[in-house]
């Protein structure tokens, strides 16, 4: 009796005793929340974070450019980013390193409409093709142009301000460079047209992590980080493992989120997410970085260990 006593009075004195508070985190997010946010909502929301020790929220841009600047000012703690767009920030000398990646492939790719004039990059020849931000797009489309041995003044390029499969529907442009190939090529198929992709890292582009992780480089050891990305690793291969379920819990997070061009991009992205999104593939940087260089938007190649790490 002494001893179930002696339990009972344990079990209260420690129910009395407050849980450990969790470290807050703020994540500043490319844009609106959409399923390439996916390990992110479900580490939210699946309790991976919770179990992390991180109260972490999401917060989705006024201006999509702006997060990194944000993060390396000190008004947040991470950013999602582009890696391309991570080559910039260093030439500019924003403070600012990539630690982890959450989407492991390109995305973007040169769409025109299946059955239209245009069945080879070749035949973009003359054409009008539509971009939303000139930069990298211009690079990548002028590579992919080389690739068939024409240039980008072979082209008339239209800026058509974010409304990429609109300008393509409409006949507005001939092909648009941009779309990406798990969200704007099911907005095509779901007006009723159908795309043909070409794809950058099939034509001249080298491969790069589209989505990264980054945080101001004076906060890199800020001992949040590491468990941020075990958390989102463990997200990451249970929506791999149940793919069903997770998209559950990403329809439910958000009634904007629960159509079916946000199941299909879901699901058009879940192979694309990073397995093991705190490594590092410094060759694969330095392809970039070189690519860039090339095409004349950042001047100097910097060493990788000066704007990206892989956590311990």
């Amino acid at each position: 009796m002494r001893r179930l006593l002696a339990s009972a009075a344990l079990a209260l004195a420690l129910s009395a005793v407050p849980a450990a508070a969790a470290d807050r985190l703020t994540v500043l997010l490319d844009w609106f929340v959409n399923p390439d946010h996916a390990p992110l909502i479900v580490a939210r929301d699946a309790g991976m974070f919770a179990e992390a020790g991180l109260d972490v929220e999401l917060i989705a841009p006024a201006d999509p450019s702006a997060p990194p600047r944000l993060v390396a000012a000190g008004q947040g703690d991470v950013a999602v980013s582009y890696q391309p767009q991570l080559e910039l920030a260093v030439k500019e000398g924003l403070p600012i390193v990539r630690f982890a990646t959450l989407v492991e492939t390109p995305l973007n790719t040169v769409m025109a409409l299946d059955g239209g004039p245009v069945k080879t990059l070749a035949d973009l020849k003359g054409r009008k093709v539509g971009f939303s931000v000139g930069g990298f797009e211009d690079a990548v489309l002028g590579s992919m142009l080389e690739s068939v041995g024409l240039k980008l003044s072979d082209v008339t390029l239209i800026n058509v301000n974010f409304a990429l499969t609109a300008a393509l529907v409409s006949g507005q442009v001939d092909a648009v460079v941009g779309g990406f190939r798990n969200f704007e090529a099911t907005e095509l198929e779901l007006a009723g047209r159908k795309g043909r992709a070409f794809f950058p890292e099939e034509n001249g582009v080298p491969a790069y992590d589209e989505l990264i992780y980054v945080a101001a480089k004076a906060k890199i050891a800020d001992p949040r980080l590491p468990r941020f990305v075990a958390a989102v690793e463990k997200a990451t291969l249970w929506m791999v493992n149940h793919p069903t379920e997770a998209w559950e819990i990403i329809r439910k997070s958000d009634a904007k989120l629960d159509d079916e061009l946000n199941r299909r991009a879901f699901f058009d992205t879940l192979s694309r997410f990073a397995k093991r999104p705190g490594a590092l593939d410094v060759g694969r940087t330095e392809r970039l970085a070189a690519f860039l260089k090339a095409r004349g938007l950042i001047d100097t190649v910097h060493p990788v260990a000066d704007y990206a790490v892989s956590l311990k």
